[in-house]
């Protein structure tokens, strides 16, 4: 097992991302660290394939003046498919040449209006489809737990960096579970907001269902929070409730709806088995668990790949007119191009599947006056092996593959409702294996309170203190 982290004896230390503005606080020097971070990557980057777009003597001048902002000098990544001024967006494709953009999008504004410092954007699946990101040309984003699999779904490219040591905090979204995927894979957190919780770009706003949510992957539940609560000082959505400074677990015990039967296909043993025993430490914590069958009619699954395959021919009928005169389609990967093709067969039951998804909600609503939070595995088997989900690969075989592994995650994408992976599991081989908790609409105080709770009852492990297998 070939394991790669980046921590070293250097002003980063181990520590998180508020651990930094503590020390900073203390007197730690904001340049030190920002370069500390620069060295971290390139030590671990030729391994991981993270990296998109390098900005490192950007980041070295915002350490000399720092913006304002609770993490003023912490160092970080943005993922591809976000304007950043300055940068290109390529979307994780070969199919147009991206122009550096000429102002922040309405997500970066945000994020960076809280202090942090991007050294630069991370990779992703083209466009962000597929559950891993395996280009033809640069190849694929692997996880520093086990390079010789991959960093799962479209933020992989800032879970890697995160799970590495090299920053301790990077943007993520989740269209389909790219924020939760990834935090399964790594070892990580990630929290999904509730729909419209944050600051989105033009892009995501549009859709016809805004499936997509912008947040950020974390190695600790006190960084996650930390983040919701800054990025609310910038931004606020007059509809939800604020999460407010969640700090501590909360006292109330909770109503657990335990699912180990995914949307169309079920969890492995060896995951089921692993989602039972958090279950039981629910209940040893004094939660009320019950295992329930799926809230959901199985025809969900069609409904959402249909919706997903729509996204994808959008992008392939406008690309020239979005992209410019680079586009290129023939530069498109297998996954998009197929997924692109079955929405154009199957454009008569589009209108009921944007109308279904939309109202999933209602369900969810119903589900959750029964049950405070659901618990399911992030992911329906252990992490495949780089060139499993190659988006070269017939379009079919890549279909039927990531929905055997991806059979939990885009309920709440559908639903709008926040759901947190926690990195409380480990595989019989060794690799991190998150478990989902969901909650109703603006419950994302609820689940930090839950998360950190666990944090506390089942410290996960960490990469630095794991012996190889």
């Amino acid at each position: 097992m070939t394991r790669v982290h980046s921590y070293a004896d250097d002003a980063l230390s181990e520590l998180d991302a508020v651990g930094l503005v503590e020390a900073y606080q203390q007197g730690l020097a904001i340049p030190d660290v920002i370069e500390a971070a620069i060295a971290r990557v390139e030590a671990v980057d030729e391994q991981l394939g993270a990296v998109a777009y390098e900005a490192f003597d950007r980041a070295r001048a915002e350490a000399a003046a720092p913006r304002p902002g609770f993490f003023a000098g912490v160092p970080s990544f943005l993922k591809d498919n976000v304007d950043v001024a300055g940068m290109p967006t390529q979307h994780g494709s070969d199919a147009f040449v991206a122009r550096p953009a000429q102002r922040d999008g309405d997500f970066a504004r945000m994020f960076l209006a809280t202090g942090l410092v991007p050294l630069g954007k991370t990779r992703l699946s083209e466009f962000g489809f597929s559950g891993a990101v395996d280009h033809p040309r640069l190849g694929p984003v692997r996880t520093p737990w086990h390079t010789e699999h991959y960093a799962g779904a479209s933020s992989a490219g800032s879970a890697a960096l995160v799970a590495a040591g090299a920053v301790p905090i990077a943007h993520a979204n989740d269209g389909g579970g790219s924020i939760r995927i990834p935090a399964s894979v790594n070892g990580l957190v990630g929290l999904k907001p509730t729909r419209d919780r944050l600051a989105q770009d033009k892009l995501m706003r549009d859709m016809p269902v805004r499936i997509v949510s912008d947040g950020v992957l974390t190695r600790s539940v006190r960084d996650t929070a930390a983040f919701y609560r800054e990025a609310e000082k910038v931004f606020r959505n007059p509809k939800l409730a604020p999460i407010g400074d969640i700090t501590r677990p909360g006292r109330s015990r909770l109503r657990v709806a335990l699912v180990v039967k995914g949307v169309g296909r079920d969890a492995s043993p060896e995951v089921r088995e692993l989602t039972l025993r958090t279950g039981e430490l629910l209940e040893s914590l004094g939660h009320r668990v019950e295992e329930i069958e799926p809230p959901v009619p199985s025809r969900f699954v069609d409904q959402f790949v249909l919706y997903w395959s729509m996204l994808a021919m959008a992008i392939v009928k406008t690309g020239k007119k979005t992209y410019g005169e680079s586009w290129d389609p023939s530069q498109l990967d297998n996954l998009t191009l197929g997924l692109a093709r079955h929405c154009q067969r199957n454009l008569h039951k589009l209108p009921l599947a944007i109308a279904s998804i939309a109202a999933s909600k209602r369900l969810a609503a119903k589900h959750h006056a029964t049950y405070d939070i659901t618990l399911t595995p992030t992911l329906a088997t252990a992490t495949p092996t780089v060139g499993h989900l190659d988006p070269m690969a017939d379009y079919d075989q890549i279909m039927d593959r990531l929905m055997d592994w991806v059979a939990f995650t885009p309920l709440q994408n559908a639903t709008g409702e926040p759901a947190v992976s926690l990195p409380l599991a480990v595989t019989s081989t060794g690799l991190p294996q998150g478990m989902m908790f969901g909650a109703g609409q603006g419950r994302e105080a609820r689940l930090l309170e839950l998360a950190y709770e666990l944090e506390q009852a089942a410290p996960w492990p960490r990469i630095q203190d794991s012996n190889p297998a």
